[in-house]
C-alpha cells in the first residue's frame, strides 16, 4: 500500500524499533500514532514530528486502553491502515535455578505483554482497518507483528521471551488467513540483535563481542534498517503470512 496520506499505529513507537518506524512513515508522507506508556518521550517524538505525529498513551494489554487510542487516531487522521507492534520487553530466569522455579507470575507477565498485547491491538487494529475502502490491490490494510530471533533460537533463560515470540511466529499465517477476505495483509518482522536503548545500557566491551557474533554485515542491526523492511512491506502487496527475520545471517547461541 502506499504510505503517503495513510496512517500507520506504532506501538512502542516512543523509542527504539518503534520510533524508527515511526520516523520513516512520516518522512515517507504519512501519518504515525505512537502508541507507548513513555509519555515524555512520546510527546517529544510527536512534537518533533509535528502534525504528522500524535501520541497515545496506551496499554496495551488492556482493551479499553487500545480502543481509545484507536478512536484518537482515527479522530485525528480519518482512519487506520497500517499497524506495526512493536511494544514488547524481555527477560532472563532459568526453567529451575538455585532460587527454585521460574516465576509463574513473571512468565505470565511475558506472555501478556509480548503476545496477548500484539493479538489485542493486531484484531483492534484490523477492525478499524475493515471500514477503509480498498485500493486498487484489494488492500484494505497491514500489519506487521514483531517476533525476535528468540523464536527460533531462544537462549539459556529465556523460556518466557522465547514463548511469547514463538507464539507470535506461529499466529502470522492463521491471522493472514483469517484477514484476507478483508484485504488486511499480516506480516511479521523477527529481529536480531539491534541498537535499541535496551541494548546501549550493555558494557562497551559487550557490544563489541555481540557486534562480532554477527556473521555479516559483522555489527549490530541500525533501527532505521528494520523501519526501511518494515516500509518495504508495507509498499509490497504480495508479501503476506511471512514470518522474516532480520539478523544479519545471526544464529543465536545456546548462552
Amino acid at each position: 500500500m502506499e504510505i503517503r496520506n495513510h496512517t500507520a499505529l506504532v506501538t512502542g513507537g516512543a523509542s527504539g524499533l518503534g520510533a524508527a518506524v515511526v520516523r520513516r512513515i512520516v518522512a515517507a508522507g504519512g501519518n504515525a500514532a505512537i502508541f507507548d506508556v513513555q509519555q515524555e518521550k512520546g510527546d517529544a517524538l510527536a512534537a518533533e514530528l509535528g502534525g504528522s505525529a500524535v501520541f497515545c498513551f496506551t496499554d496495551v494489554t488492556k482493551e479499553e486502553s487500545v480502543n481509545e487510542s484507536i478512536s484518537t487516531a482515527k479522530d485525528r487522521f480519518g482512519g487506520i491502515h497500517f499497524c506495526v507492534n512493536a511494544a514488547g520487553t524481555g527477560w532472563v530466569e532459568r526453567t529451575v535455578s538455585k532460587n527454585g522455579p521460574h516465576s509463574l507470575p513473571v512468565f505470565e507477565q511475558i506472555i501478556r505483554l509480548n503476545l496477548l498485547g500484539t493479538f489485542n491491538v493486531a484484531s483492534k487494529a484490523a477492525f478499524a482497518m475493515s471500514a477503509n475502502q480498498s485500493n486498487a490491490n484489494g488492500e484494505r490494510g497491514v500489519i506487521i507483528n514483531v517476533s525476535s530471533t528468540a523464536a527460533f533460537d531462544g537462549q539459556i533463560g529465556q523460556a518466557a521471551y522465547a514463548a511469547s515470540k514463538g507464539a507470535v511466529v506461529g499466529m502470522t499465517l492463521p491471522m493472514a488467513r483469517d484477514l484476507s477476505g478483508l484485504g488486511i495483509r499480516v506480516v511479521t518482522v523477527a529481529p536480531g540483535l539491534f541498537n535499541t536503548p535496551l541494548l546501549a545500557m550493555l558494557p562497551h566491551e559487550a557490544i563489541a563481542a555481540l557486534n562480532e557474533s554477527v556473521p555479516f554485515p559483522r555489527r549490530i542491526g541500525e533501527p532505521d534498517e528494520f523501519a526501511l523492511l518494515v516500509e518495504q512491506i508495507l509498499l509490497n502487496p504480495y508479501l503476506n503470512g511471512e514470518v522474516i527475520r532480520l539478523d544479519g545471517a545471526l544464529r543465536m547461541a545456546p548462552k
